[in-house]
């Protein structure tokens, strides 16, 4: 299969020489969307300098190539003007899936124009579907949008819909299909690997801990992780993230439904002397996942190169202010102390996890995550923050419709409902409303820094997309499994398309 995959690539590298915008739009955007664009960094962006600058005439009036181009540029980190874009010159389904999925790629700078421009798509697309006139395999990924704008939804699920898809479009190219078939039947090799690895590492660790009250969810995490770093290379830092999630579950669920306030400072102290010694100090329910935590982190450290080493500190560190973060909660939710607004969503951000999640899956990266990628990472720039506050947001916009465990401290929805004095849909809309803000800073953030921080930014908004798909509608993917049993099956069971 890896001997076919070569000689396809050789094909399909062929197909980079034409200079059409339209043609190069057309092949980025397919080879994004079947998870083949790994192979073609170096063509792609050099496709990426050709049509920043387009002729002016190039595509300009096709707007399914203006939209498409408009987005892929903005999630290439780079500005591109909003321009005149003008929903109500086409009538055209297609175009339309197009813009309403390019103008998800808004920044804060943007105005209103995209806000119309979302509205006005969806109704149309909306009204559309309705009367049953898309066409197959169109009325799907109308259907997908709705749900996922196409920016905002993980690469890897993305790709196993479109496969199939892409076989029935009529301009469909018989080299790409194979190619995603035969890439997406290797991927899946690699993580059935990793995910039977992780499952024996999680059982074995799960059973000693013995911490029956905490999340048993290793299939769910390594979905998680896999719709925020796919891709071949980062193995290694997809299982080290995976793994830390497990580990700060038994964090999380400890001081939130379990400990007393005196069991939690006492965890919290262990944690921040980080050291087998500190043990003694601990109930002893809680001596053996502090053990078990200690050792792992030494074991990630052995996966690291010599010149790599350094790294530990940085996760190290936010794995112990984690631990600072749900003291906090604990002593707020024990003194029944109901903090402002704004003081829980300072809290809570960080307290969600993705912040420190960041730090402990850059660790496992290549050659990309240099000390100054830590050291930005760790300052949490607006783009960690935002991403953190998505995931945050939609966890307590689900914790509010599901319901919560009762030594929860207040989530952000009931803080503003208190604060705000509003009904719980106004309050749920509100802080729907700042997820997109948040949404909108991120994408401005990433066309705005660095270049040689950007691969560290892409993560984070990955990260982002798996909460999306996680938390759509109010569900909680990781807390019930059964409300993504479905996509785990498909991405992990289910053949092939």
């Amino acid at each position: 299969m890896r001997e076919r995959v070569e000689e396809l690539k050789g094909r399909v590298r062929t197909m980079f020489s034409d200079d059409s915008v339209a043609e190069a739009v057309t092949l980025m955007d397919s080879l994004e969307r079947l998870g083949v664009d790994g192979h073609f960094r170096e063509e792609i962006e050099s496709a990426i300098s050709r049509i920043v600058h387009p002729d002016e005439s190039a595509g300009s009036d096709d707007l399914h190539v203006v939209a498409t181009r408009f987005r892929l540029l903005r999630q290439h980190g780079i500005w591109v003007s909003t321009g005149n874009f003008k929903a109500s010159l086409s009538s055209d389904p297609r175009a339309l899936l197009s813009l309403y999925n390019a103008a998800h790629m808004a920044v804060p700078g943007d105005g209103l124009a995209l806000d119309d421009v979302i509205n006005f798509t969806r109704h149309q697309l909306e009204a559309i579907a309705a009367k049953g006139e898309l066409r197959s395999p169109l009325a799907e990924q109308v259907a997908r949008a709705l749900d996922h704008p196409l920016p905002r939804f993980t690469r890897l699920l993305e790709t196993m819909y479109y496969v199939g898809e892409y076989a029935r479009e009529e301009t469909h190219d018989n080299t790409l299909l194979e190619l995603a078939r035969l890439n997406s039947h290797l991927m899946r090799s690699l993580h059935l690997r990793e995910l039977k690895a992780l499952s024996l590492w999680w059982r074995d660790l799960y059973n000693t801990v013995n911490l029956p009250y905490t999340r048993d969810r290793m299939v769910e995490v390594y979905f998680w992780s896999c719709g925020m770093i796919p891709e071949e290379e980062h193995s290694r830092a997809r299982l080290m993230f995976a793994k830390t999630f497990g580990l700060v579950t038994f964090l999380d669920d400890t001081y939130d439904v379990h400990a007393t306030l005196e069991e939690c400072h006492s965890f919290t102290e262990a944690m921040q002397r980080w050291d087998d010694s500190a043990v003694s100090i601990l109930p002893e329910y809680l001596r053996m996942p502090y053990i078990k935590t200690l050792s792992n982190f030494k074991d990630f450290e052995n996966m690291l190169k010599p010149d790599e080493k350094y790294r530990m500190s940085y996760a190290r560190k936010a794995y112990q202010l984690q631990a600072e973060y749900y003291m906090q909660e604990a002593q707020w939710s024990n003194d029944k102390h109901r903090p402002t607004f704004k003081e829980h969503e300072e809290l809570s951000v960080m307290s969600s996890g993705l912040p420190m999640l960041n730090l402990v899956a850059l660790m496992g990266y290549g050659t990309i995550a240099t000390k100054k990628v830590f050291e930005w990472t760790c300052a949490v720039p607006d783009v960690v923050r935002a991403g953190a506050q998505i995931g945050r947001f939609l966890n307590d916009i689900s914790s509010y419709k599901l319901g919560k465990n009762k030594k929860d401290v207040a989530s952000i929805v009931e803080c503003y409902m208190v604060e705000k004095g509003t009904t719980g849909e106004e309050a749920v809309a509100a802080i729907a409303a700042m997820t997109e803000d948040s949404w909108r800073t991120m994408n401005h953030a990433c066309m705005a820094m660095d270049r040689v921080l950007l691969p560290a930014a892409q993560l984070v908004v990955n990260i982002a997309r798996s909460n999306e798909v996680i938390y759509l509608r109010g569900r909680d993917g990781y807390t019930f499994g059964s409300h993504v049993k479905d996509l785990v099956t498909m991405l992990f069971l289910a053949p092939i398309p």
